[in-house]
């Protein structure tokens, strides 16, 4: 898929697919006779019944699972909205590619196919309390090459980043897009204390006046708001429903990139499971308004599509169950349990 222009993104937008019904049902026939009390693997079975809706199989399968984490350096850390330097984000991009983070040792664990993607780290998006952090042709490129990881064949995406500053800008994606007060969204990050994140609450305003004016369409706020990573992601998930690839979310950031879809599309989310819930506080409101509820609740806040990647074992173990237990015919066991 390629968005050739923000009318392309909006069209894509608006006429999303869906999941394939009678698979969905098949794979709930097959449920209701494996050697088990009704409903009595909670919610694997709900996620079993997810994949094989969204896969368009009967027995859906994870044999190949991407986790793309997209990297993008912000114009708005001159604020001193951060804990650490824009260089850190540079530097991390290094450590992902000699594999010596966090994500790399969750993705080998978790059997996925890590793909890192820096996105011009020398070229910082605006600074957005002044000017759109991007124009129209950088947020298009964004958000392609968001959509070019979504491949024939992927079983499952997940999503993350890296970015200094895109906390900020995440708390101003959804509070633009999903409304409430800027406190409710704006949180500590990499680590600010009550100063910093009073600093932080300052510029998300700041900025959202500024843009008060503009359009309220997806792409007018991810290109005013957002980032290059955070398009990057907008766009892969996009790509991902259109091709009925289900996806895997991360945190309040990896979330944040589709608020601005959501208000657009409050059906956006549906293909989408919800790894964790950060300790980033934003993000339990965020995925409130995504109807979402996450698998996993481990009080990580570090990014990297890392709570995404603790929690596909989860779905790995969701499709064992569903695809490997036997029948009641098959186990010649006579009546259901």
């Amino acid at each position: 898929m390629r968005f050739d222009s923000p009318q392309a993104f909006a069209a894509r937008l608006a006429d999303l697919p869906g999941p394939d019904a009678g698979a969905r049902e098949a794979a709930a026939a097959r449920q209701a006779q494996l050697t088990k009390p009704a409903g009595s693997l909670g919610r694997l079975e709900e996620i079993a019944l997810f994949m094989a809706g969204w896969q368009g199989k009967e027995r859906p399968a994870l044999d190949r699972v991407r986790t793309a984490i997209f990297a993008g350096n912000h114009g708005v850390t001159r604020h001193g909205i951060s804990a650490f330097p824009a260089d850190v984000t540079v530097q991390m991009v290094a450590n992902f590619e000699a594999g010596g983070a966090a994500i790399n040792q969750l993705a080998r664990a978790a059997g996925l196919e890590l793909r890192v993607i820096a996105l011009d780290l020398d070229r910082p998006t605006a600074d957005f309390t002044e000017a759109p952090a991007m124009s129209a042709d950088e947020c298009l490129a964004a958000l392609n090459r968001g959509a070019e990881l979504v491949e024939p064949g992927l079983d499952l995406l997940t999503v993350g980043e890296m970015g200094i500053g895109n906390s900020t800008a995440a708390a101003a994606l959804c509070a633009r897009s999903l409304g409430g007060d800027v406190r409710d969204w704006v949180g500590p990050g990499t680590g600010l204390d009550s100063a910093g994140i009073a600093r932080k609450v300052a510029v998300t305003e700041q900025a959202l006046a500024k843009h008060a004016d503009a359009p309220r369409t997806a792409f007018e706020t991810l290109r005013r708001l957002g980032g290059r990573e955070i398009a990057a992601i907008a766009g892969a998930v996009l790509a991902a429903r259109h091709a009925r690839v289900p996806v895997m979310l991360d945190g309040f950031i990896a979330c944040a990139a589709l608020a601005p879809l959501v208000a657009d599309q409050p059906a956006l989310a549906e293909h989408c499971l919800a790894g964790h819930c950060s300790a980033e506080p934003g993000h339990r409101r965020l995925l409130h308004q995504f109807s979402l509820t996450p698998l996993l609740q481990l009080g990580m806040r570090l990014g990297e599509g890392s709570g995404a990647a603790v929690a596909v074992p989860i779905v790995r173990a969701a499709l064992a169950t569903h695809n490997g237990m036997a029948t009641f015919a098959e186990a010649s066991v006579s009546g259901k349990l």
